[in-house]
């Protein structure tokens, strides 16, 4: 979550998944007058504006129909339509959206237009999805200080996966824990078997499991390799971290959460860059590595502030750029922090299009591994379904979602 994660509520919107701290579901299941429910896909079914919307969207899932929602409006052939009584029934086991978003971009590539903005022939499934697993996080700032953290999610990644379809957790975790909270340490072994009880509860689901260290590009409000934390004592941990994880080939590498006012972007890439090389010396040559921007590594200036540029000349031992991943954030709220309760947009137009523009021009991809809305705004849900439908129709480019955020202790209902 960026700026320095303000928010006291923890929220996602995800296929109509809502995160809520200490609540239920608070919206109704049946469609308030003049409205539609509309099928969007094996993961979705909404109530949309009997007028419309700009957006259109398809399904390309040749699964059968999975949903049976209460309602009186008509839905399409995915979804059973009986009365106004108020009922949700759902099981998901795949993540296929679906394929048409319109959009109007004429994003370029960094030396110029290369080609028109459409997606690839196969595009429209993502091959990642799922959410953020917070509690080793807890406790870090902004500016890199981290204090006291614990472990929870554990029994929420087991229901993801059988109730939801997630194929994908995320698990923010601070550097300070892993070397036990001093600087140029080694790794904690007992702090790491603390972390990895989570990771193996990550692995034992079948999912992908992203070890996503949550420091801000910082070490107690300095800034690594530049002035901070040298770029040695960096890559030693993560060199540590990668030996232990290097036969494991579901698990990927986070090199950092949402780096912030970076000075020079060009000795941040080599920091980045002497993180990959001690992962790919540890032995974990062929997972894959996300590699993150300034600004909070957000999609919408990931290519004008000069991340992209700067960031694309990272490569493996082999000089390759195999499995290096750009890493992308971006809410729907007003400003981009997800602190807010209302949405304002789907990202697609200043975000998402020229991004992907961006990455086709240069051949490579990206992964959005945090996003959200907040939960008591209706149009959340309206605009982060097409969020996600222009990200599937670009699937070529973008690898998949993850969404902030999920802990124990908080409600959660599909509300399909």
């Amino acid at each position: 979550m960026e700026a320095g994660e303000r928010s006291v509520l923890y929220h996602s919107r995800i296929w109509g998944i809502l995160f809520i701290p200490n609540q239920g579901w608070a919206g109704p299941f049946t469609c308030v007058a003049n409205s539609s429910c509309v099928f969007v896909n094996d993961f979705y079914s909404q109530c949309l504006p009997s007028t419309g919307v700009t957006t259109t969207i398809a399904t390309t899932s040749t699964t059968t129909a999975r949903s049976t929602i209460s309602t009186t409006s008509t839905t399409t052939a995915r979804s059973t339509t009986t009365s106004t009584t108020a009922s949700v029934t759902s099981t998901h086991t795949t993540a296929t959206t679906t394929t048409a978003v319109s959009t109007t971009s004429t994003a370029v590539g960094s030396s110029g237009t290369c080609a028109p903005n459409s997606p690839a022939p196969g595009s429209g499934t993502l091959k990642f999805t799922g959410v953020n697993i917070a509690g080793f996080d807890f406790g870090t700032n902004s500016d890199g200080d981290a204090c006291g953290n614990s472990m929870d999610g554990v029994g929420q990644m087991t229901h993801f996966v059988n109730d939801d379809g997630y194929n994908t957790f995320r698990l923010p975790v601070p550097w300070q824990f892993f070397a036990n909270y001093v600087l140029g340490a080694p790794l904690n072994m007992a702090n790491m078997a603390e972390y990895d009880t989570l990771v193996q509860a990550c692995l034992a689901t079948g999912a992908s499991c992203i070890i996503d260290m949550h420091n801000y590009a910082r070490w107690e409000g300095t800034i690594i390799g530049q002035g901070g934390p040298t770029n040695a004592q960096f890559a030693a941990i993560w060199g540590e971290i990668a030996a232990f994880y290097k036969d494991e080939p579901k698990i990927i590498f986070g090199i950092m959460n949402e780096p912030h006012d970076i000075p020079d972007i060009n000795i941040w890439a080599a920091t980045v860059q002497a993180a990959v090389t001690a992962i790919r010396q540890a032995g974990a040559t062929t997972q894959m590595i996300l590699l993150p921007g300034n600004n909070w590594t957000s999609a919408e200036t990931f290519v004008s502030n000069g991340s992209a540029d700067a960031l694309k000349k990272i490569v493996n031992l082999d000089g390759s750029v195999t499995n290096l991943i750009f890493d992308v954030h971006k809410y729907l709220d007003i400003d981009n922090s997800g602190t807010h309760p209302d949405c304002t947009t789907n990202n697609i137009a200043e975000a998402w299009a020229p991004l992907a523009q961006w990455l086709r021009c240069n051949k490579r991809q990206a992964f959005n591994t945090e996003t959200g809305g907040g939960y008591a705004d209706a149009t959340c849900l309206t605009l982060m379904c097409q969020q996600i439908a222009f990200q599937a129709q670009n699937s070529d480019v973008f690898l998949g979602y993850v969404g902030w955020v999920s802990v124990a202790f908080y409600s959660i209902l599909i509300a399909n």
